[in-house]
């Protein structure tokens, strides 16, 4: 029965680790497509630049923070349940 339990929390971090890495990756890609669409933004409309960069942290923002709750949500897996 304690080999059982084992494999439960075995799974369990691995699970954690595949949330935590999958959420740096994702982070990582949509902050690099949406810095890149900056970019293009500006080098098109030069004086809309202030505008878009609003824009730019806005959703930066909002993009990050999804990865944050992934995080948490692994830690709290981790630490809490095993």
């Amino acid at each position: 029965m304690e080999n059982v339990s084992n494999v439960n929390i075995d799974m369990l971090y691995i699970a954690v680790a595949i949330m935590i890495g999958l959420a740096a990756i994702g982070a990582a890609i949509g902050i690099g497509i949406l810095g890149s669409k900056f970019l293009e933004g500006a080098a098109r409309q030069p004086d809309l630049v202030p505008l878009l960069r609003t824009q730019f942290f806005v959703v930066m923002g909002l993009v990050d923070a999804i990865p944050m709750i992934a995080v948490g949500l692994g830690l709290y897996m981790l630490f809490a349940i095993s």
